[in-house]
């Protein structure tokens, strides 16, 4: 197994505020099979960082604004998926971290979801697709229907 740790952080002045700054930073860890060529891995890196760098720009575009409230919808580009939203970093997580509580590897999940959804792995599924796999891995929704 190759662990793999990518971040990225991003600072920006304060308009109007000397000597001030505003900062942010995403960072996340992945397992990759060891059976991976090299080239894979290569590829591996680059869109996790293209991943995070488009993490932390749209945080920084929301935040420019000062309007906090924004939906994700208003971020264009790779925040949307043929005319749906992308899933969010929360999404991704939960659907990680349950998938590695039922001993899934990020390998197996990623042919999973290829298999049902026909897209590439978790970070390339829409909100409503990860939605539905994370009622689906909830025992069918009955979690949140219960609370």
């Amino acid at each position: 197994m190759i662990k793999l740790n990518t971040s990225f952080s991003k600072k920006i002045p304060v308009q109007g505020q000397e000597f001030s700054s505003q900062s942010f930073h995403a960072s996340i860890e992945l397992e990759l099979s060891d059976s991976l060529t090299p080239e894979q891995i290569g590829e591996k890196i680059h869109r996790t960082g293209e991943f995070l760098r488009n993490a932390v720009d749209k945080e920084l575009d929301g935040g420019a604004t000062g309007d906090a409230g924004k939906s994700a919808t208003a971020f264009p580009g790779p925040q949307q998926q043929n005319g749906e939203r992308k899933a969010s970093n929360k999404q991704i997580k939960y659907l990680t971290d349950l998938a590695a509580e039922r001993k899934l590897t990020l390998q197996d999940l990623n042919a999973d979801i290829h298999r049902r959804f026909g897209v590439e792995n978790v970070y390339d599924l829409s909100a409503k697709q990860a939605s539905a796999l994370l009622d689906e891995m909830n025992g069918g929704g009955q979690r949140r229907r219960a609370a």
